[in-house]
């Protein structure tokens, strides 16, 4: 008795063949994703630690200053007043980290010390909604 065609071995082997193809494809696209995403947050982190750094050396010139803080170090605006609750000058600046995000620092600089109020991250700009909502209408 003679089998002719491709028979049930072949089929599944085929089957078998589409099926790692696919795999292969799913797991390169994802790793490839991932290294986009892996490269994007290892920017982010480079870009804050030298925004870090930036915050550093802005501080260390304004308490080495004596007397009155200046306008601007290194081309970062100083916000800074008399705070009488607290009796400290309150000295405020910012960082950019990156087109989206700015390092926030506010420091109270008393006779003898100072106090790191706030040392934080945020989104820079203002947030906008989107109130537009695509809503298929129908043929109608």
């Amino acid at each position: 008795m003679s089998r002719g065609g491709i028979g049930s071995a072949s089929i599944v082997l085929i089957f078998v063949v589409v099926c790692l193809t696919i795999f292969t494809v799913v797991s390169f696209v994802t790793a490839s994703t991932e290294e986009a995403l892996i490269n994007t947050e290892l920017q982010l982190v480079r870009e804050y630690y030298e925004a870090d750094a930036l915050a550093e050396q802005i501080l260390a010139e304004i308490l080495s200053t004596s007397g009155e803080i200046p306008e601007s170090i290194r081309g970062i605006e100083i916000y800074a007043h008399w705070d009488w609750d607290s009796l400290a000058e309150i000295v405020a600046f910012v960082c950019p980290v990156s087109d989206v995000m700015d390092l926030y620092v506010v420091v109270a600089i008393r006779d003898d010390s100072y106090e790191i109020l706030v040392w934080r991250m945020y989104r820079a700009g203002e947030w906008e909604a989107d109130d537009t909502l695509n809503v298929w209408q129908g043929f109608w």
